[in-house]
């Protein structure tokens, strides 16, 4: 079986999409008059930051053998397109700068190539430059992947050096795509069937089409697929016929079958991509009575959100069409409608990260011309209660029946503060941990410990790649994480330091819901869960200013920070006063104060019917970072 199907693994500017443009163009898989930089990276925002966002896959002929390559993503927030990536493929190609060593997020991608069981090809990078300390570079790659000096490639992918040597060792070292585990047979019309036989692939990745509609990207395991095969989803039982077949160079190549452990696309003629999920497994149309599904890899869960309005409130409708366009592309963003007193009508949106947060908010600019005001983000709580309440039915959260205390209990997971139930009417509420790696020069280990005390962070190890680098572990709740924890780690480094995440686990804690009020009125744009300890600091920040920036009115306004619906400060506007006394004269201070008083009945009147409107501009300036 001449197949081999890779992806390639590196940190940000370690040469990875260069190294995959001089193989496309040493196979003829692209001419040379077509090869630009960063070729498999189909967006602008891709080229302009130099980091890849979609995964991309690829097919190349090198020596009578069809490589299949799967362009993966560096960064840990689209850490769910690298699992999709190394789930489809059965070798990696680890490539590491010569002149930068390795950084955490290489780690975290070896980690989990190794937990799908793949072999990895190691290729020291930029080999070439002045700065380059191979033999260094070389010692951490075999103490990190236990292999021989011999085994590490080195090249100059930007000069071309050893380039066709990473081809020839993919052809050679590599053996066959390993066989699904399937014992069982099944008997149709009285003939015993082996599941080698049987059509099954996996969905590792959509993308929606305007000519095509949704186009899937898929991993054969089994079988084959011609054009016109009726197939069948085996999650939403969705039954379509192949209306177009082919792969990927790395444009969309029609041809008439996808053999066995091949990838390739399929084209349904589905219209939405809810209705071909990433992860599902497909099989022929009534082939088997008895199905399993593949279970390489699962849905992702993000766990930061963030709401998205329009900076005017007549684009609701336009930023509505956007958002419905750009989730069509991108199976990790998750969004919901939500209505505001103060701001209309807005975007509950849900990310994989930080960075996927930003690149959102760029191609909402880019593409659909769309300018939005984008609120700090937070995080997905989880709040236990006794099995026995009554549940909201209007409360769509994900519900999941534990035992806690030797009696049955139900965790529901909320991202909105607003639907937050009141104390006394649950057991406790949790909030999600996540364990963190730095890698770091041990002359900053001092101060960003400093900082971890700063985090409510919670050291468990440390050890030394090197004499002079060291990695630092720590847990920290995911709210203090994406609070400019990564701006405050590069500047006590001097930029030296690199991180890498992952989530463990939800986690109990003294955490409140905290809440402001304008003239007794709750906005609920601003309501928020904090820890305890952090609640003072940010109610006095957010009062302060409140203060600057509603405009006074002609009675006083008062603002309230409340903690569980009990106010604990409050701050306050002052009237205008009007001088209504301008015209008396002499010295009848009896007058004068029968006029105040008269103006005071007045104001005390006002602030029983009178409201306050905020200006936009105001929760612009609260709700931004």
């Amino acid at each position: 079986m001449n197949i081999r199907n890779f992806c390639i693994i590196a940190h940000i500017d370690h040469g990875k999409s260069t190294l995959a443009d001089r193989m496309l163009e040493l196979t003829w898989t692209i001419q040379k008059r077509d090869i630009k930089a960063q070729t498999l990276d189909s967006m602008d925002l891709e080229r302009e930051r130099w980091i890849t966002i979609k995964l991309t896959p690829v097919r190349m002929s090198w020596k009578w053998y069809e490589l299949n390559l799967i362009d993966t993503p560096w960064h840990v927030d689209f850490q769910y397109e690298v699992s999709r990536s190394l789930a489809s493929v059965e070798w990696a190609v680890l490539v590491v700068d010569a002149s930068q060593w390795i950084e955490a997020q290489t780690l975290s991608n070896v980690y989990l190539a190794l937990e799908h069981d793949l072999t990895i090809i190691p290729v020291l990078n930029k080999i070439d430059l002045p700065s380059a300390d191979i033999e260094k570079v070389s010692k951490e790659l075999i103490s990190l992947l236990w292999c021989r000096k011999e085994d590490i490639i080195p090249i100059s992918a930007k000069t071309w050096m050893n380039v066709e040597l990473v081809l020839d060792a993919i052809v050679e070292k590599i053996t066959e795509p390993r066989k699904l585990d399937e014992e069982w047979n099944v008997s149709i019309d009285d003939t015993i069937v082996n599941p080698a036989w049987v059509v099954k692939w996996l969905i590792f990745d959509s993308q929606y089409d305007i000519y095509k509609w949704v186009v899937i990207y898929l991993k054969l395991f089994s079988g084959s697929i011609k054009k016109w095969d009726k197939l069948e989803l085996l999650n939403t039982k969705t039954k379509v016929d192949a209306i177009e077949v082919g792969y990927f160079a790395p444009k969309y190549v029609p041809n008439w079958i996808i053999n066995e452990w091949e990838i390739g696309y399929l084209v349904t003629w589905l219209k939405e991509i809810k209705e071909a999920q990433v992860w599902d497994t497909v099989y022929g149309w009534g082939a088997l009575e008895y199905r399993k599904p593949i279970l390489w890899f699962k849905k992702v869960i993000p766990f930061i959100y963030a709401g998205i309005y329009p900076v005017d409130t007549e684009d609701y409708l336009k930023l509505k069409d956007s958002i419905e366009k750009l989730t069509l592309n991108d199976s990790s963003l998750v969004t919901e409608n939500e209505v505001s007193p103060a701001l209309g009508y807005w975007f509950r949106c849900w990310f994989l990260g930080l960075l996927h947060l930003d690149i959102v908010k760029e191609r909402l600019w880019r593409e659909f011309d769309m300018d939005v005001i984008m609120t700090a983000p937070q995080v997905t709580y989880r709040v236990l209660f006794n099995s026995d309440i009554t549940w909201d039915t209007s409360i769509q959260n994900r519900r999941e029946l534990v035992e806690f205390g030797w009696k049955a209990c139900t965790y529901l997971y909320f991202s909105n503060p607003e639907e937050f139930p009141n104390p006394g009417t649950f057991l406790h509420l949790e909030e999600p941990i996540a364990k963190i790696e730095i890698i770091t020069p041990i002359e900053y280990i001092g101060t960003l410990m400093w900082l971890a005390q700063e985090r409510r962070w919670i050291f468990k190890n440390q050890y030394y790649i090197d004499s002079d680098r060291v990695v630092l572990v720590y847990e920290i709740p995911m709210a203090e994480l994406i609070w400019d924890f990564y701006d405050d780690m590069k500047s006590l480094s001097s930029w030296y330091a690199s991180l890498n995440y992952e989530f463990i686990r939800y986690e109990k804690d003294n955490l409140v819901k905290l809440d402001f009020l304008v003239a007794w009125e709750k906005l609920d744009a601003l309501s928020m869960v904090t820890h305890n300890e952090k609640a003072r600091y940010v109610w006095q920040k957010i009062c302060s200013k409140l203060k600057e920036n509603i405009p006074k009115a002609q009675f006083a306004i008062s603002i309230q920070a409340a903690v569980w619906a009990k106010v604990i400060a409050r701050e306050d506007i002052s009237a205008y006063r009007k001088d209504v006394t301008w015209y008396l004269y002499g010295w009848d201070v009896t007058r004068k104060n029968k006029l105040l008083d008269k103006q005071k009945k007045w104001k005390k009147r006002m602030k029983q019917f009178g409201k306050v409107n905020i200006p936009s501009d105001t929760f612009v300036e609260i709700l931004k970072k």
